[in-house]
């Protein structure tokens, strides 16, 4: 039994519900929180001080695209708005190959990871044709490398330029080899134990690139599994657009006539839904990943998060893929979620306890956990610890939690752990060497590029 003694804690956020403690300690045994108290016996295998720490629940990113980490900040599609950047780059990602994926899985959990996230998702559902291995193996490998605890998606698209979508014929599959392979993916790899480090998602990419027969079947497999399911939806105009265009219904009325709606699925950006379809949404417990800096980056909206909150609606936090955010910094997203939703709702429309609400218990809700999310006695190690010393928070201590979105002028964590094991330790990823992984991204960037 292996057991880490967080001691002498500045303060503590145990969750948004309760009240912040001051120097307190909290144990943790094997992969749980034993004990919290102030003066714990110091016993453990490793004590670490947070006398300038903030401690919280590990954050929970909903919503990413790992492989977009390589194409970042391209010039071409630096003003672009989606379907104009997707129609470009998918020209360069037909090209990903078995160690693109490997590397922008690791790079993107790293920086995840850097930035006190605990639990991911991704949504993959670019398939190339000719791909020499198993692209959800390879992230799970790089998951379990890194320490990350992981839900991805199974993603798919089955509509390309042929049949009126986007994507080159290349990168999608049929409906028959999306389903045998989602059903391979959740039988070799889902754990429905509220504490897995391994979860499974289903998760048709958007209205407009896959068939509604594949929708419809996706959602029946996922609950013949009880696994759950994940699409985007509202993101942008041009989307309402094309689904109206293909089926003569907005989104949402689509989701419904597919089943993909309900307490077991989640919708990335949800920025366009009228006030019937938020209703619905609230009716049927559907739930909504929230992504404010792509969707500033790709000016697609502001999304009605508090509107969302004050009716009930489950609201998380992702930070999207990389292309279109060019980051993934779950804390700075965090902030730009505070910030997004106080230009159109006033200053008063978001509070730091409410952005990390969603970041936390909220995210581990969506992708399927439980007894994570909150910083309890018998709960999952998962915990982000933040410096509080330096400059930047000078000036900010009435309130140290508030600070961490308010203030700073660096997101990374001191500590991070997952499942009760160290994998930021005093700001350095433990378990792959940083250098490397920024070498060997570089290097397959470059060479998809070309």
């Amino acid at each position: 039994m292996s057991s880490i003694l967080l001691k002498n804690i500045y303060t503590l956020m145990t969750s948004t519900d309760e009240k912040d403690q001051k120097n307190v300690d909290v144990l943790i045994k094997d992969n749980l929180i034993e004990k919290i108290g102030k003066n714990l016996p110091d016993k453990a295998d490793r004590t670490i001080d947070c006398s300038s720490c903030v401690v919280l629940p590990g954050f929970v990113n909903t919503h990413h695209h790992f492989y977009q980490t390589l194409t970042r900040n391209l010039p071409e599609v630096q003003n672009s708005k989606l379907f104009i950047w997707l129609t470009y780059l998918y020209e360069i990602w037909k090209k990903i190959d078995p160690e693109a994926v490997k590397y922008s899985s690791l790079l993107a959990m790293a920086e995840l990871m850097k930035t006190g996230c605990t639990a991911t998702t991704d949504h993959h559902y670019l398939y190339p044709k000719g791909f020499d291995g198993d692209i959800m193996s390879i992230q799970f490998s790089a998951a379990d490398t890194l320490g990350m605890r992981f839900s991805p998606t199974r993603g798919s698209m089955s509509l390309s330029r042929k049949d009126g979508g986007l994507p080159p014929d290349s990168v999608v599959q049929s409906e028959d080899e999306i389903l045998s392979d989602s059903e391979r993916v959740i039988k070799l790899f889902h754990d429905p134990d509220p504490m897995a480090m391994h979860k499974v998602v289903l998760a048709p990419c958007s209205p407009f690139s896959v068939t509604k027969s594949l929708m419809s079947e996706s959602a029946r497999l996922a609950r013949k599994y009880s696994v759950r399911l994940h699409t985007h939806l509202c993101e942008t105009i041009d989307e309402e657009e094309t689904c109206m265009k293909m089926y003569g219904i907005r989104p949402v009325e689509l989701m419904q006539e597919c089943s993909l709606i309900g307490p077991d699925v989640f919708y990335a950006h949800g920025i366009h839904f009228n006030d019937e379809e938020l209703k619905v949404l609230k009716e049927t417990g559907s739930q909504v990943a929230h992504c404010p800096s792509s969707n500033m980056r790709l000016g697609s909206g502001i999304c009605r998060v508090r509107e969302m909150l004050d009716m009930g609606i489950t609201v998380g936090i992702g930070v999207d893929g990389s292309a279109s955010n060019d980051s993934s910094d779950m804390l700075g997203e965090m902030r730009m979620a505070l910030l997004l939703q106080r230009v159109k709702n006033g200053s008063d429309s978001l509070s730091a306890r409410d952005v990390i609400k969603m970041a936390t218990v909220n995210g581990a809700s969506m992708l399927g956990y439980g007894k994570i999310g909150k910083i309890k006695e018998g709960w999952g190690a998962d915990i982000a610890i933040f410096d509080v010393s330096g400059i930047s928070y000078a000036g900010a201590q009435s309130d140290p939690v508030a600070a961490l979105l308010f203030t700073g002028i660096s997101h990374e964590s001191k500590y991070t752990i997952i499942n009760g094991k160290v994998t930021v330790d005093n700001g350095k990823l433990v378990n792959f060497d940083e250098e490397e992984l920024s070498r060997k991204a570089n290097e397959i960037a470059l060479r998809l590029l070309k």
